[in-house]
């Protein structure tokens, strides 16, 4: 008898470690799942003993966190700002008021320049008093560095002439003529595109004076979405 009661007494304790080390696991792996949630970002993970509990999902690499954009939203945003002020200054201080104008919209910062400051009539190569306000305007571009689009526009008088046979080649031949120069004041030509859109983006009427000398303009941008790629690099 007593050497039975030995024996039951070893079982049970045998059985007892085995019951506390299959707990202890349990709950190592438990712990193990939660730091892995944590470390990973995964909201949901195989339960122990699947084939799929040996392997994890990993989130996108690409995917920014929130904090991330908003930053740099922000950055842009400056930037943006700090355009639109340093053209108002240069505006005001040369008393350009009336023919270059400056504002800040959901694209970017765009720059206007009335044709009558940069061309003649049917021209497509800066005047000399284009040309000095342009020089003007480039010292403020060339203290940023990220790209520029340049639009040249017309009002809807039709233009027929063996170099000029409608608006579109005279708004875009005005806007190449601008990144000329720019190039010539120390832009980067990479940074620089020109493109030409004849009547067809007005922003006033056509049918008086004033409202076709408005939509004779010359269009300078700084898009948010260039200058947030140039930002992220």
């Amino acid at each position: 008898m007593c050497t039975f009661a030995d024996m039951v007494t070893l079982l049970m304790c045998f059985f007892v470690l085995l019951f506390a080390m299959s707990t202890t696991q349990q709950e190592t792996f438990k712990e193990l799942v939660l730091s892995l949630r944590t470390a990973l970002g995964v909201q949901e993970l195989p339960e122990a003993g699947t084939r799929e509990g040996l392997m994890f999902q990993s989130t996108p690499s690409e995917e920014k966190a929130p904090e991330a954009v908003d930053e740099l939203g922000g950055l842009v945003q400056k930037e943006v700002e700090e355009i639109v002020s340093d053209v108002k200054e240069l505006i005001m201080y040369n008393k350009l008021a009336g023919m270059v104008k400056v504002e800040e919209n959901e694209s970017g910062a765009t720059i206007t320049i009335a044709d009558m400051v940069l061309f003649g009539p049917g021209e497509t190569r800066m005047s000399q008093s284009g040309l000095e306000v342009m020089a003007k305007v480039a010292k403020v571009l060339a203290q940023f560095n990220y790209p520029i689009k340049i639009s040249g526009h017309t009002d809807n008088t039709p233009i027929h002439t063996d170099k000029f046979p409608s608006n579109w080649e005279l708004s875009a031949n005005r806007a190449c003529d601008v990144v000329r120069f720019l190039i010539s004041a120390g832009i980067k030509p990479n940074y620089l595109t020109a493109e030409g859109y004849a009547e067809f983006k007005p922003i006033a009427i056509n049918s008086t004076e004033s409202g076709r000398a408005r939509n004779r303009r010359v269009e300078i941008m700084y898009e948010r979405q260039n200058i947030a790629e140039v930002l992220s690099y």
